[in-house]
């Protein structure tokens, strides 16, 4: 049991924690092999979603396309009986910087957690045109909110734009992250394991 007395809540990033990297899967499906690149690769997000949207218009990809393969994508194995033990013992926020128009069926598989991202522009044509952000560094932003309302924040994620998350919350920790990731930041500890994570979280509450 933590010392601190203030109520804890979990923040935990979406894809590579819960869920798979959606851009990957559209990559393998399509075969467009440059929307393999994420987060894990890519620190400035808006260069990233640049990118992601010049390579959906030069090959003609919409929505529903990117639709089709979401709607086969399943949680990780095991992510969702970590997650529903987890809730059980605390809150838990999802803060993604994935998008509205993607989120819903994953989020169906996830019982409906509470989940903060952003939003695509959509043009009549199904054509994804833009993108805009809920909030610039929503992670970093969120987590400071919470600590405004007197929470004591446990966060986790995978890739670069989780560090803010991680190092702005109380206790910070990569999961299942790239070793690259692991060496630029290694003061956070790296777990591979839902058990090992649920061990870490629970023992913080």
């Amino acid at each position: 049991m933590a010392a601190d007395q203030r109520q804890t809540i979990v923040t935990l990033d979406l894809e590579g924690v819960l869920v798979p990297e959606i851009w990957i899967a559209v990559a393998e499906r399509t075969g467009v092999e440059a929307l393999k690149r994420t987060t894990r690769d890519e620190p400035d997000y808006d260069v990233l979603m640049r990118g992601r949207l010049a390579i959906l218009d030069e090959h003609g990809l919409r929505l529903p396309d990117i639709a089709a393969v979401i709607a086969e994508l399943e949680p990780m194995a095991g992510a969702r009986q970590f997650l529903d033990e987890l809730r059980s013992r605390t809150q838990v926020l999802i803060l993604s910087d994935t998008f509205e128009q993607f989120a819903h069926p994953l989020m169906r598989q996830l019982a409906w957690p509470t989940l903060l991202c952003h939003r695509l522009v959509i043009d009549h044509d199904d054509r994804v045109v833009d993108y805009r952000l809920r909030q610039p560094d929503q992670k970093r932003r969120a987590v400071e909110a919470l600590h405004g309302l007197n929470y004591r924040v446990l966060a986790a994620g995978d890739s670069y734009n989780d560090i803010a998350m991680l190092q702005s919350a109380d206790v910070g920790v990569l999961f299942r992250s790239p070793a690259k990731v692991q060496r630029e930041f290694p003061h956070l500890p790296a777990i591979e394991t839902y058990d090992d994570l649920l061990a870490l979280l629970v023992a913080e509450l």
